[in-house]
This record gives C-alpha cells, sequence and structure tokens, in this order.
C-alpha cells in the first residue's frame, strides 16, 4: 500500500495515554500526592513545556524545510517524539489539577496513614523502610509504595507494635511495626 493512503500515527497508540494506562486511580478514589511528588511534576511539566518541547519544536521545523517529509527521519520522529510530549504534558496537567497535595510533615497520627515512613520488621528479623506516596511517586525499589498498593493497604491504619499479614509473592508474610514517621 503506498504512503500516502497510511495515516503518520499508524502503530501509535495516540488516543491512549501510556502512563494513564498503568496509572490510573481506582473510579471514585482522590488522588493523593505529597508535596515532594506535586513538586517533582510540576517541575517536569515545566522542562517538557519550556526545554523539550520547543526544542524538538525547532529540529521539525527545521526538517520540513529540508524538502520531502515521507522520507525524512528528522522529520518523522520529530513529530512522533512531539507527540510524546504532547501526551505527557496532558497526563501531567490532569493529575497535577486533580491531586490533592498532602504534607507528611504537618501531620500528626499515631496510625499509619498516607504520608506515613513505617519502619518493620519481617519474618526474618530484616528491618525495612516504607514511604507511603501517591501512585504516580511510587518507586518500590527505593521504598515508596503507592498508597493504593496490597502493602499500603495492610499497614494504613494500623499502630506501632502492631503485628500485620501481608501476602507477598513468596506467600503470607508477617510483618511487625516498629515505627512511624512523617517527615
Amino acid at each position: 500500500m503506498s504512503k500516502a493512503f497510511t495515516k503518520e500515527t499508524d502503530g501509535d497508540d495516540d488516543d491512549l495515554d501510556g502512563d494513564e494506562k498503568d496509572s490510573s486511580l481506582p473510579k471514585g478514589t482522590k488522588n493523593y500526592m505529597t508535596r515532594v511528588g506535586a513538586d517533582k511534576m510540576r517541575e517536569e511539566l515545566k522542562h517538557l513545556r519550556v526545554v523539550a518541547r520547543p526544542e524538538v519544536v525547532r529540529t521539525v521545523s527545521w526538517a520540513a524545510g529540508n524538502g520531502d517529509r515521507s522520507e525524512n527521519g528528522d522529520y518523522i520522529y520529530g513529530k512522533r517524539r512531539l507527540r510524546e510530549i504532547d501526551r505527557r504534558i496532558r497526563f501531567l496537567t490532569k493529575r497535577i489539577e486533580s491531586a490533592e497535595v498532602i504534607d507528611p510533615a504537618s501531620i500528626v497520627s499515631d496510625k499509619v496513614v498516607f504520608g506515613a515512613t513505617v519502619t518493620v520488621l519481617d519474618e526474618d528479623e530484616k528491618k525495612l523502610t516504607y514511604r507511603i506516596v501517591g501512585i504516580d511517586e511510587a518507586n518500590p525499589s527505593v521504598g515508596d509504595i503507592s498508597w493504593i498498593s496490597p502493602m499500603a493497604k495492610a499497614l494504613l491504619g494500623h499502630n506501632v507494635g502492631d503485628v500485620i499479614s501481608f501476602r507477598s509473592p513468596k506467600g503470607e508474610t508477617d510483618l511487625e511495626i516498629l515505627g512511624i514517621e512523617f517527615l
């Protein structure tokens, strides 16, 4: 089939934002976010709008002036990158607008709640620390877990000294809560 009869976006899924598919909020829940997470999202949005997008627009404009666009890699890939940036800008804008920002330092609680940094002791007598954050901030490799994750759900509402059961990939695991901080 001739390229003249195909859309430039064939193979791309422009209507579905990969970020939205991977981290969408359950219906009826609020988009809780820590102050640090909200600031990071705002910084990324600012970078995309002020630096990344204008740079790609310049590249695409330059490439468009070079003639035949159908075989112009700079133009084709530049347009694709521009669509990716625009999708990310829309996603970040929606997330920031819908965010309910919580400053953990302002929380006073004896229980595990959103924003808490929780130290637990596992069955192997190993101390682990988890910080309960918004879904867009989650990074389990550093201990930042989403407030809607199974681990966070098991911890929420409990006090220091409580032993909770948590179903992990290894099976049922008991964790003792050693400390709760709001940093």
